[in-house]
């Protein structure tokens, strides 16, 4: 929960494609017209290789003139908005948080190993690409999404630990995938954590998102099965007058500092290198996940003086205790009329500054869940942590280390499962995620 967040987003991506372009919107234009096309020419057959008919057809009112005319609706701009899955970085790391979102975890079935790894991920690539278009899966589609757009869809695959023995690929395994270092706010849960596969699914329509999730699940077969899977939500892109940083349910700005594409060293601090070990690594990611429970019966009893000095930032509009707006670099020496410190010593924004951390930094792309009311009447929510770096021992380590020996936050939070995974750059055309580690 560091200080470091994507934008919410309403309808546009503030940091631009997975490559750090800016030709979103070229791209949409495209997708638009292909997408919308009337259905006297085309019957929007979206996936001639099987795909089924009508699945970008939006709703709109009854007797329209587009439907008397013959012409198919309009999807809105919610659903029309499109991510490439070929790209130089894979989706769902620099795009905006989605409403909705699915991590999931497999394991490689007993006596699976590189050769059926390497077929379910060429189905995986397959089924991501074709879904990430707006299109039906290539067989059994279960239509769930239908009537639906690409919404934003995205997904992400990734590589455990444990992968690498299965598949006979140890030489492989990069040193920066070694097992994290626990930490004193650990009560993990080992059947929740880690995994030798991890996707991320993530969507501006939960039935979108449904979809994905259910379609990589009948994907993985008699090869590998289902480990732990994770269900999260974000604001819904509209709900505010303007994009705005995400809140989290702590009702906090949560994530001000968050490093941006147009940075200059954004590339070297979240992206391995094209030249970097392993070369079947180069443009990828690693991607530590953490679901985080909030004890909000805790931090509700707090006022939100107190609230406000744990986190350091005014909860209205998160702007640091030192003054200023939202962006306003945070004055750490700033004192109050008796000489305290304005921004505690242990506020949370303060530990979790890159410069307090020896330059480290991560990107922070998560969502918040709630799995319900415990026995004890308490709310199961929180936080799925998802954070992107180059390396982890010099990203999400040290921050979480520097947060371990003093954060004002960790009273009213509990790390409950964790996972590291190495996320592959994108695939190329004609290519399928992971194919250089599994044929090279």
């Amino acid at each position: 929960m560091a200080d470091q967040s994507t934008k919410e987003t309403s309808g546009e991506n503030p940091v631009g494609d997975a490559d750090g372009s800016s030709a979103k919107n070229a791209t949409q234009n495209i997708s638009r017209r292909r997408l919308l096309g009337t259905a006297g020419a085309t019957g929007l057959a979206l996936g001639a290789a099987g795909g089924a008919t009508g699945y970008a057809v939006g709703s709109s009112d009854s007797g329209s003139s587009a439907e008397a005319s013959g012409q198919s609706p309009a999807l809105t701009s919610v659903g029309a908005d499109m991510a490439k899955f070929h790209v130089k970085h894979q989706a769902g790391i620099t795009d905006g948080l989605q409403s909705c979102g699915h991590l999931v975890a497999f394991d490689l079935a007993a006596g699976a190993g590189r050769k059926e790894a390497a077929a379910l991920l060429r189905r995986w690539s397959d089924t991501a690409q074709r879904l990430m278009a707006g299109e039906a899966a290539a067989h059994d589609d279960t239509d769930v999404a239908r009537d639906a757009g690409p919404s934003s869809l995205t997904v992400t695959f990734g590589f455990g630990y444990g992968f690498f023995a299965r598949t006979g690929l140890e030489k492989q395994r990069p040193v920066a995938l070694d097992p994290l270092p626990e930490f004193s706010s650990d009560h993990l849960d080992k059947a929740r954590s880690n995994g030798d596969l991890w996707v991320q699914i993530g969507a501006n329509d939960a039935l979108v998102a449904f979809h994905a999730l259910r379609a990589i699940q009948k994907d993985a077969g008699s090869a590998a099965r289902v480990r732990w899977q994770m269900n999260g939500f974000n604001r819904s892109p509209g709900a505010t007058a303007q994009p705005m940083t995400a809140r989290n349910l702590m009702g906090q700005i949560d994530g001000t500092r968050n490093p941006k594409p147009s940075e200059a060293d954004f590339d070297k601090r979240i992206f391995v290198p094209a030249t970097g070990e392993p070369s079947w690594m180069a443009n990828g990611s690693y991607a530590v996940v953490r679901q985080i429970r909030m004890l909000l019966d805790d931090w509700e009893q707090l006022s939100v003086k107190q609230q406000e000095d744990v986190v350091g930032r005014r909860k209205a509009d998160g702007a640091p205790l030192s003054g200023g707006t939202e962006t306003t670099a945070m004055d750490l020496e700033k004192v109050d009329a008796n000489g305290d410190l304005v921004v505690p010593i242990n506020a949370h924004s303060r530990i979790t500054r890159p410069d307090e951390n020896g330059g480290a930094a991560i990107l922070r792309r998560p969502f918040s869940f709630h799995d319900g009311i415990g026995a004890d009447g308490t709310p199961d929510a929180g936080l799925l942590f998802v954070c992107w770096q180059a390396d982890p021992l010099r990203g999400f380590v040290p921050v979480q280390r520097k947060l371990d020996r003093g954060d004002a936050l960790s009273k009213f939070i509990r790390h409950e499962s964790s996972g590291l995974f190495a996320v592959p750059g994108g695939a190329a055309e004609g290519e399928y995620v992971g194919q250089r580690l599994l044929e090279g």
